[in-house]
């Protein structure tokens, strides 16, 4: 049987009443499993839950009601060990700003009661490429290498598990293409990641299933292949040799746009119109085809449809 690094059952949260508003529900008794050795996608819109959920597996908001079990651990029944089986890259930038990343990951690497030879602070700072800069001050960092600090000190306690929230929300290339080498190599050692983003191409890329939440509900659990998959309409990218002299007998259901460099877009519903069939229509129009492609809906068009329909 599988092992789940996660798993949470009937999960609840109720923010209490302000002046401005009543009480937010704002989980609504979720059930979520998270195998292990994944990298899983956590999506949403705005206000979907996803910070909350995050925050109770990391311990910092209490639930309401429900079940959550962390590496095998029930977090009511044993709440050091369930803290101490993950690890969270937060997306704000909360760190010292006197302190230097190897103080930095002394002192987390102390609060989680890491002996000092157990630590391994010198192969993080390698790691996350803050070797050069192990003793210049925080607040001396650029904005790319808080991010890389505060990556550096999710990893002090050597978690089973990490969390990343909006790791690359306002970075360059170079250290987007560096987080996510260094989470590919993490989950080949064997940890889990869970990776909440708004970057859906990244979630299409790097992730082995998602969860979609909206409004403190699961909308859709399922791999990516599979979630990409559930869109019906595709595209036909045709490159004639000439444009056509003629306007071309289409099937029902089958629109047909004309993109720079003469190439024509067909798209079509899969449950109603074949490739062949659509091929076979724009030969008998006269068209020679020089290049043919297709397309298919990208997470991002799945992620619009589901929240919408939701």
């Amino acid at each position: 049987m599988e092992r789940q690094a996660i798993e949470v059952q009937g999960l609840r949260k109720i923010y209490a009443a302000t002046r401005r508003q009543g009480p937010k529900d704002a989980l609504k008794g979720l059930d979520l499993s998270i195998p292990a050795g994944s990298i899983f996608g956590l999506l949403g819109p705005n206000g979907a839950g996803k910070s909350t959920l995050i925050n109770i597996l990391a311990g910092l908001v209490r639930k309401t009601s429900g079940k959550v079990t962390i590496w095998g651990f029930d977090q009511d029944v044993n709440p050091r060990q369930s803290r101490a089986a993950i690890g969270v890259m937060p997306q704000e930038l909360n760190m010292d700003p006197f302190f230097t990343p190897r103080a930095a990951l002394e002192m987390q690497a102390g609060l989680y009661g890491v002996p000092a030879r157990e630590r391994w602070t010198d192969e993080i700072l390698e790691l996350v490429g803050l070797t050069e800069q192990a003793e210049a001050y925080a607040r001396n960092l650029s904005g790319g290498m808080k991010r890389r600090l505060l990556l550096a000190k999710a990893l002090v306690h050597r978690p089973q598990i990490l969390v990343l929230d909006e790791p690359t929300a306002g970075v360059d290339i170079e250290l987007r293409t560096m987080l996510w080498a260094n989470v590919r190599r993490l989950n080949e050692e064997g940890m889990t990641i869970i990776l909440t983003t708004h970057y859906l191409e990244e979630a299409e890329e790097m992730c082995d299933e998602i969860a979609i939440i909206n409004r403190g509900e699961l909308i859709v659990r399922d791999t990516t292949p599979n979630l990409l998959g559930r869109m019906d309409r595709k595209a036909l990218v045709v490159e004639p040799e000439t444009p056509p002299a003629t306007e071309i007998a289409l099937p029902e259901g089958v629109s047909m746009e004309t993109r720079p460099g003469g190439r024509l877009a067909f798209s079509y519903s899969r449950a109603q119109t074949s490739p062949e069939a659509l091929l076979d229509a724009i030969r008998a129009s006269g068209i020679t085809i020089r290049d043919v492609a297709t397309e298919q809906p990208g997470l991002e068009e799945v992620f619009v449809a589901l929240t919408s329909k939701a």
